[in-house]
């Protein structure tokens, strides 16, 4: 074989070659593109992203327990905390006590049940009752016998049969037993004597609830003995436990809310702060006016009080457990027209179950501040059926 036939053989060898090694490349570069497309396709539908929204009705909302706040500007340096309990009004409250010694006979109202004022919760029967009865009875006597005998001598004196210092002493006599009689009408009334005369009826000054029973049928009572306590629902306050360096930031006026044990919140404005200090807890008082008939006299609650004098800042402050975690971050519930979004955020300092957001939500808008890990829940639940 000559040189040239060599050359050539060698030629149509190598261009084989190259073609297979070429052929092999595109074929498995295809084959790579074809498996990165059809493994992108099986993530997307096997890791779907997150739902981050919820719809829920009001019925439902309120069913959940669900309770939201509209947000307003102020970092943690804006609000006072302070522990306070619901008490009565001055005139919210009152306690019902025996006028006369005696013998109880009829307990007519049971504790918790309403009153209206003036009506009877039982009766003492009584010998002071009794003497109070009979006093009234002769100095109505007494009165009309006077007013008779002036009649009489009115008359007389007119015929100028009876001298004129004979009816001077009539009228006398007849305004001294009048003013007995006045005098007997008022103790029985004040012991609030029954029409029989044989007792005194136990009723109630003011319209409300019995809070305490402290009387039995047929026991025996004293005089200024505690039958039973009033309270007006409607007539109530909150006290609120102060702190000596936050005394000169309150003032009248300042906007409050009340956080319920139940869940919820609800606004209030400071009526009153006493210049000072108790001597028991050496805390000042500040008296807060809400109105809500459903708080009970004795309850227990927590307060946020806003300063007037106090500059807002761009935080905004909410409750601890408004803030959940989801994918590892802060989030909380936005209210929305159909129902809630979560939304991430960024805090910054804690203090008294309050967390202040430094990004992330802005003064107007309406969170979830109770029950948002339901929501949170649900948000779950609707990943996992996704899945």
């Amino acid at each position: 074989m000559n040189p040239y036939d060599k050359r050539l053989i060698g030629s149509v060898l190598g261009a084989v070659l190259l073609a297979g090694i070429s052929g092999f490349g595109i074929a498995r570069y295809t084959a790579s593109s074809a498996d990165i497309v059809t493994s992108s396709q099986e993530t997307s539908l096997i890791e779907p992203s997150q739902p981050d929204s919820l719809t829920m009705s009001n019925e439902a909302i309120l069913e959940a327990g669900i309770t939201t706040e509209v947000l307003r500007p102020g970092g943690l340096d804006s609000e006072i905390g302070a522990q306070a309990v619901v008490s009565p009004q001055p005139g919210g409250e009152a306690v019902v006590t025996a006028r006369a010694s005696g013998a109880v006979t009829q307990v007519l109202k049971r504790l918790g049940d309403p009153v209206q004022a003036g009506e009877t919760l039982a009766v003492v029967a009584s010998r002071d009752a009794a003497q109070l009865a009979a006093a009234r009875t002769a100095a109505y006597a007494r009165a009309e016998l006077a007013r008779k005998e002036l009649a009489r001598e009115q008359y007389l004196y007119k015929q100028q049969v009876s001298a004129r210092v004979d009816l001077e002493r009539a009228q006398a006599e007849a305004q001294a037993a009048s003013a007995d009689a006045r005098r007997a009408k008022i103790e029985a009334e004040v012991a609030n004597v029954t029409k029989d005369g044989q007792g005194v009826a136990v009723s109630s000054p003011i319209s409300g609830r019995i809070t305490t029973q402290s009387v039995s049928l047929g026991a025996f009572v004293q005089p200024e003995t505690e039958l039973f306590r009033i309270a007006d629902p409607k007539q109530i306050q909150i006290e609120a436990a102060i702190l000596p360096s936050d005394i000169f930031r309150i003032a009248p006026g300042d906007r409050a809310v009340v956080e319920l044990p139940r869940g919820g919140t609800l606004e209030a404005k400071v009526r009153s702060v006493t210049p000072s200090l108790n001597s028991a807890t050496r805390q000042a008082t500040a008296v807060i006016d809400v109105e809500d008939s459903s708080l009970q006299p004795g309850l227990a609650v927590r307060v946020r009080i806003f300063p007037q004098k106090t500059e807002t800042s761009g935080g905004i402050v909410v409750p601890e457990e408004a803030v959940q975690t989801l994918d590892g971050k802060d989030t909380v519930f936005v209210r929305t027209a159909d129902g809630f979004k979560a939304r991430f955020i960024t805090i910054g300092q804690r203090s008294a179950g309050r967390v202040e957001v430094i990004k992330g939500l802005s003064p107007g808008e309406t969170i979830v501040t109770g029950q948002a890990f339901l929501l949170k829940a649900e948000l779950g639940k609707g990943a996992g059926e996704e899945e």
